[in-house]
């Protein structure tokens, strides 16, 4: 297979905007269609996730599955996660396993294995707060914490260290020397980093020390991160989107827009907004 971040360029530039849907599916709100459709969740959710793939193929280049949502239905939901990425990448679309790995040496590499033997990921999200020796089984794409969404991480990535560096700087200065030679033809390291939309004020410096990794970046929409808030991670001197260095992702505003009449064109119409949106910063100051 070719390198991951290259793909992944090729798949933004194709769709013209570094958008990604994030597959987050939750019983209690699918579709009522959907739900009386099923009295098993695993089908319900296998049926909700194909219809959310048909919508959006063709406008966003990359889906984020969270692994937990499927998880917790054990065998089942595990069997309908694999097919969640078969169906995915069937339709053309760049899949990120959101699973959130952080282990070391044997436990890492079945981990490893999980995800791109047999789920056959084309990314997956880890923590690397074990160590740098934690990332090293993973020889695909993977998008490393760094700096996190979620309004707790404040407790610990903005903690100072003795250098001065915050706790999230140190690691991103850790994922810029592991991922300097995963580099791809476009410049794009397959290491990338997760930095939320909604710690806007980190950004530019974590892209200064970060200037060749994709950044992952959840907390848009339904969390409160704006357009703005992501201005500041670009990639310095792109080319096009796909050299921008960001792949930002939303979840509960596409997956469950609301609304009148079919959900899938709900679903369809929301990811054009955020497709169309994310896309004229892209490039533009």
């Amino acid at each position: 297979m070719t390198h991951f971040a290259d793909r992944l360029a090729d798949a933004i530039d194709r769709a013209g905007s570094p958008v990604c849907v994030g597959l987050d599916p939750v019983v209690d709100r699918l579709p009522e269609e959907v739900r009386s459709a099923h009295w098993e969740p695993a089908r319900a959710i296998a049926q909700f996730c194909s219809g959310v793939l048909e919508a959006v193929a063709g406008v966003v280049p990359a889906v984020k599955v969270q692994s937990a949502c499927f998880e917790r239905y054990g065998a089942e939901g595990v069997r309908t996660l694999e097919g969640v990425l078969s169906e995915a990448r069937g339709r053309g679309l760049v899949t990120v396993l959101d699973a959130k790995r952080g282990d070391i040496g044997m436990s890492a590499e079945h981990y490893a294995a999980a995800a791109f033997e047999h789920a056959r990921a084309d990314a997956l999200t880890v923590s690397g707060y074990l160590g740098p020796d934690t990332l090293a089984p993973y020889s695909g794409g993977v998008f490393v914490l760094v700096r996190t969404s979620n309004p707790g991480s404040d407790a610990v990535q903005s903690q100072r260290l003795a250098d001065g560096r915050t706790v999230a700087e140190m690691m991103a200065d850790h994922v810029r020397a592991i991922g300097e030679p995963r580099r791809g033809a476009r410049g794009l390291s397959d290491v990338g980093a997760v930095v939320g939309a909604t710690k806007p004020e980190d950004g530019p410096a974590l892209r200064a020390r970060m200037p060749d990794q994709v950044f992952l970046v959840p907390g848009y929409g339904a969390q409160g991160g704006t357009p703005d808030d992501v201005r500041g991670m670009r990639r310095p001197g792109a080319r096009s989107p796909g050299e921008s260095g960001l792949l930002v992702t939303a979840s509960r505003s596409v997956i469950y827009p609301g609304g009148e009449g079919d959900w899938r064109q709900s679903i369809r119409g929301a990811a054009r907004r955020l497709a169309s949106e994310v896309g004229a910063i892209a490039l533009r100051p």
